[in-house]
């Protein structure tokens, strides 16, 4: 009998290409925002969460760094968003810094909202009558109902086949 050697191979070198760190101006914006005595409250709508900072200004929104116009191109969105000032009378009262994660932009916009509502609260009292009577203080409670074992969404069964 023979005994055959097994030579143990090397793993090739792998190439594979790291990803470019992403460059976030997050906890810039966040510290310059502090320092100035803003306006705080969070806002949540389905996977989404938006810290939102309000400070007196001149209206401009900023969202995760880049100006509102940019990172929500819809106009659906951009109207969402502002409602709560809309509705307050407060256009140029107020500027904003939001930092969100999680969720699509859809979400994201409703988040960003319920934030912007909870700061003005915090910041003028007398405005919660108004903004409560909208609806905007209340958290959407509406999230993606989870995947059921042997349906193929959540709700979606399997196609019956009589033969």
């Amino acid at each position: 009998m023979t005994e055959t050697k097994k030579t143990a191979k090397k793993p090739a070198a792998k190439t594979t290409k790291k990803a470019a760190p992403v460059k976030t101006t997050a906890k810039k914006v966040v510290a310059d925002v502090k320092l100035s005595n803003a306006t705080y409250a969070t806002g949540k709508r389905k996977d989404s969460v938006a810290r939102v900072y309000l400070i007196a200004g001149k209206g401009q929104i900023i969202v995760n760094g880049i100006p509102m116009a940019e990172y929500f191109r819809r106009p659906v969105l951009q109207m969402i968003i502002a409602q709560p000032f809309g509705i307050t009378k407060r256009d140029t009262a107020y500027d904003v810094h939001a930092i969100v994660a999680g969720g699509g932009l859809s979400g994201q916009a409703g988040a960003v909202k319920h934030g912007i509502s909870k700061a003005l609260e915090k910041a003028e009292p007398e405005l919660r009558a108004t903004l409560k009577a909208a609806g905007f203080l209340t958290r959407d409670s509406r999230v993606v109902e989870r995947k059921h074992f042997g349906h193929h969404k959540a709700r979606r069964s399997t196609q019956f086949s009589k033969r």
